[in-house]
């Protein structure tokens, strides 16, 4: 991860096998892939915990590297100078290259290791040319302990192909001490090797188990994130098709009263006569490409019947049919509402969004509230319309019908609203209940003006 934030990628290089390639080539190709893996680190050189949320955590590798260094660093150069003899410069830069690698680990251990790898390495090809004193050869136990921080790290850190090629060069450098001095060697190679390998398995599980556990919660926000877009694209799909319904309506009624136009009034010139005519026609030819339309909006393929939305006035259903359903609601209708729907004052969006949020509204009520006396109001005041949905605590005895929810109601409240250009709020009440209230703009009054209205309701195409 850089400063900036952005993840910076460590790929490691692939060869695809050619189908030519016989048991040599792969062997060639797999010890070409390790090679590479020995010398490019595959992580960014970032600590350990360099993402954690927590102070403590982000410096705590810092921390333990700097315990290392502190006690690996004159523990080395005492055993070296006591144990096995070696002169005090000798024993310091030994000590240096052993422990002072033990720095880098927070950041870089594959560098760490190919210092402290070499370093020990050297320091027992010094210790060769002492005399035999019987201690531990070819590595001291100093650098057995300090190597094994080494290959944790690098177990934390790395991919498993750079672990498998530590893991071999631990082994063979070890192999190849033992066949320069077998007299010498007395099982520390083989020691480091086979606990080496131990500690590598640890840290590329741990790792690798954290990897996933990354990736898993990668995967589950992704999920959440195109749960959260597809409810949105529903609602909105169903937000279509209800608007589609109404705009349909009001079309249709417009081809008729076109059409009836000449026969109600008389005295029409035929330029009057022609423009009506051709209203009417633009208004069918509109109709069938809205039906059309219609086709692909509904989810199930068909075109069905094209009739009015439900509004307010059909509030007062709704409420009983919930009261039916054993949820004790009532509602208050302001008598400006009333007024207002009366002289057609309500935009038929408005009126069917207000009845769209009672309803769903009252359906949140009975799914996680069940019993929960329920209040709505629906005033009009100061050119706005309010439709406010109280409900109070369940009763104890009740338990919901759902104790999750797939968020489609507040969704669709809120693309409602903001359709209309209201504003919605919603969230919880302190004694437990649940409040929304859904403010919708409604148009100033319009003076009365002489219109072409037909005598009785037209029904709708």
């Amino acid at each position: 991860m850089t400063r900036d934030g952005t993840r910076r990628a460590y790929a490691e290089p692939t060869m695809s096998p050619s189908p030519a390639d016989g048991p040599r080539g792969a062997a060639r190709r797999e010890l070409r892939e390790l090679a590479h893996g020995l010398f490019h680190p595959s992580h960014p050189p970032t600590a350990l915990f360099a993402g954690s949320p927590r102070r403590w955590l982000r410096l705590l590798p810092y921390a333990v590297v700097l315990a290392l260094v502190g006690v690996f660093l004159p523990v080395t150069i005492q055993v070296l100078t006591g144990d096995y003899g070696v002169g005090g410069g000798v024993a310091g830069a030994l000590a240096v290259g052993q422990a002072a690698p033990l720095l880098m680990l927070a950041h870089h251990p594959l560098r760490a290791w190919w210092i402290v790898f070499t370093a020990d390495i050297v320091g027992a090809l010094v210790l060769l040319g002492r005399p035999d004193q019987g201690s531990i050869w070819p590595w001291t136990p100093p650098a057995v302990v300090g190597y094994l921080f080494v290959l944790l790290a690098l177990g934390l850190r790395e991919s498993r192909r750079t672990v498998i090629g530590v893991g071999l060069a631990t082994g063979a450098a070890g192999l190849l001490l033992h066949l320069i001095a077998p007299s010498r060697s007395d099982g520390g190679a083989l020691l480091l090797f086979v606990l080496g390998g131990v500690v590598l398995v640890i840290g590329a599980a741990v790792r690798e188990r954290s990897e996933a556990q990354r990736r898993l919660a990668e995967q589950e926000s992704i999920s959440e994130e195109e749960r959260a877009r597809r409810t949105l694209l529903e609602e909105r799909t169903r937000i279509a098709r209800e608007l589609h319904d109404v705009v349909a309506h009001h079309m249709s009624v417009i081809t008729v009263q076109a059409d009836s136009a000449p026969y109600r009034v008389g005295g029409l010139s035929e330029e009057a006569r022609a423009e009506f005519a051709s209203i009417a026609a633009g208004a069918r030819e509109s109709l069938a490409e809205m039906r059309r339309l219609l086709s692909v909006l509904r989810s199930d393929g068909s075109t069905g019947e094209l009739a009015p939305q439900p509004g307010l006035d059909r509030v007062q259903q709704l409420v009983e049919a919930t009261v039916r359903a054993g949820l004790p609601a009532e509602l208050s209708l302001a008598a400006e509402v009333v007024e207002v729907l009366e002289r057609g004052g309500v935009p038929q969006v408005v009126n069917l969004s207000a009845y769209r949020i009672v309803q769903e509204a009252l359906a949140n009520v009975v799914r996680h509230a069940p019993g929960a006396r329920t209040r709505v109001s629906v005033t009009a005041r100061d050119g706005r319309l309010t439709v406010l949905v109280v409900n109070g605590a369940p009763p104890e005895e009740g338990s919901p019908l759902e104790t999750s929810g797939t968020g489609h109601g507040l969704v669709g409240m809120r693309e409602r609203v903001r359709l209309t250009g209201g504003t919605l709020d919603t969230g919880p009440l302190p004694d437990g209940g649940f409040r929304v209230a859904a403010r919708l703009p409604l148009p100033p009054p319009q003076p009365p003006s002489a219109s072409l209205t037909p005598e009785e309701p037209w029904p709708s195409a």
